[in-house]
């Protein structure tokens, strides 16, 4: 099997675009991002709710605007709305550096969320199109670079932070003004038709995807999904704080945390997609890959605190949490996407993976308040197993929802189409893979 490096050659010259792009992008958000809440309370002195507001709007600007970044992006072309997107993040981060009134941050942060609704959809949808039969492969590689560019951006954001968060905006809105003209002269335009689209109005492109009912299925069965990975985010470094004795050990927890997932995903996504693939074909492996998620959450459940089996015994179970979520994600992340243009049928794919997004951000949200509130009860009653009991509950529906979906066919593509079986990137000719056909794995 080829190593990342050597496969991410393989590639077209967008597809490597893309890629390197999304590196880039995960870098310059997250070396900023993870430290605003920080900036917002200590320097800018903001309340409580007004920091909630600043991140609710960002959020808000971007889960709940994919629909409409994904819409234009099938209407104008993916690279203009790869661009803008980019150009509109620099202006943003620019803003953050330069502001420091509350209506000025809240309108920066709503043009960084604003910015990603504008280019993620065009980036999987022009990605999957240059990609063709080698989608799956493609979205294991891109998951490299974009688990790279999250590993590295706080560290870079760390080192930067050593000034003030102002000098790392102004650094990261500098990535996002370089990545911009980066764009313009490297990425070619893609060359799909889309007069028949611009004939449409937006509310017949968005009747046309919301009324693709195997998609919205799929969709809805995904949120178990985001809903458990997201809590590398939340309940992991709520838990990090419960089992150790100090902000120091709190932090360097949570730090491995993240060593131990980008790690994984980094050097082992290309065989862990491979050997999924091999071993369960592609709609297969996302229950696959959901049962894992699901029992990612057992250790801690078997040692919920550190009073119980000592603090290394619950350090250990938090990291093979982490271990085992890195796993399940890298497991159904190319076959969640790859899925997304299957059920599309190559038609509107952009507005697809934005109604798509919009459906998970809605559920990560609501899986987020209740994670929180579900933390505090564990706790207020004595019982801190309660929230990874809930969390194993929905990782078991969301299994038997997919597996359910792959049983009556619904997660079938409208027609074969051809696919490597190996996503090494190996010399064989490609076979028919037929996906419409009720006995493929």
């Amino acid at each position: 099997m080829r190593g990342p490096i050597a496969t991410f050659r393989t590639f077209d010259r967008p597809s490597q675009v893309l890629m390197v792009n999304q590196f880039t992008i995960n870098l310059g958000f997250y070396m900023l991002m993870p430290y605003l809440a920080g900036y917002l309370a200590g320097p800018l002195g903001l309340a409580g709710w007004a920091i909630g507001l600043v991140l609710g709007i960002r959020n808000f600007s971007q889960q709940g605007m994919f629909l409409v970044g994904g819409t234009l992006a099938d209407r104008l072309g993916y690279k203009p709305l790869i661009v803008a997107g980019c150009l509109l993040r620099t202006v943003g981060f620019g803003l953050l550096a330069a502001v420091d009134s509350l209506p000025a941050v809240l309108i920066a942060s709503a043009a960084t969320g604003f910015a990603g609704a504008l280019f993620n959809p065009a980036v999987r949808a022009y990605l999957s199109k240059d990609a063709g039969d080698r989608r799956i492969e493609a979205f294991a590689v891109f998951n490299i670079f974009y688990q790279a560019g999250i590993l590295l951006g706080p560290l870079v954001g760390v080192a930067l932070m050593a000034f003030d968060f102002r000098a790392t905006a102004l650094v990261a809105a500098l990535v996002f003004a370089v990545l911009t003209v980066a764009q313009i002269l490297a990425l070619p335009r893609d060359r799909e038709d889309r007069a028949a689209e611009q004939r449409k109005s937006v509310g017949a492109d968005w009747r046309t995807v919301a009324g693709n009912k195997r998609f919205v299925l799929f969709s809805c069965a995904m949120i178990g999904s985001y809903v458990l990975s997201f809590q590398v985010y939340l309940a992991l470094p709520l838990h990090a704080a419960s089992i150790t004795s100090s902000e120091k050990a709190q932090s360097s927890l949570v730090a491995a945390v993240f060593v131990v997932s980008g790690v994984i995903a980094v050097a082992g996504q290309l065989r862990i997609t491979t050997w999924f693939r091999r071993r369960f074909g592609s709609t297969r492996s996302l229950g696959a890959g959901m049962a894992i998620m699901t029992a990612a959450f057992v250790p801690l459940l078997l040692v919920p605190t550190a009073t119980l089996a000592g603090q290394v015994a619950a350090v250990i179970a938090l990291l093979v949490t982490a271990a085992g979520l890195a796993v399940a994600t890298a497991t159904v992340f190319p076959f969640e996407m790859d899925t997304v243009v299957t059920l599309s049928g190559d038609r509107l794919v952009a507005t697809h993976y934005g109604l798509y997004n919009t459906v998970v951000g809605v559920g990560i949200l609501a899986g987020n308040l209740g994670t929180g509130a579900l933390l505090g009860l564990g706790y207020q009653i004595g019982f801190p197993s309660l929230i990874w009991i809930v969390l194993i509950a929905i990782g078991v529906g969301a299994t038997l929802a997919l597996r359910a979906l792959h049983r009556a066919g619904a997660l079938a593509g409208p027609q074969s189409r051809t696919g490597p079986d190996d996503v090494s990137g190996g010399q064989g000719v490609a076979r028919r893979v037929q996906q419409s056909s009720p006995t493929t794995p």
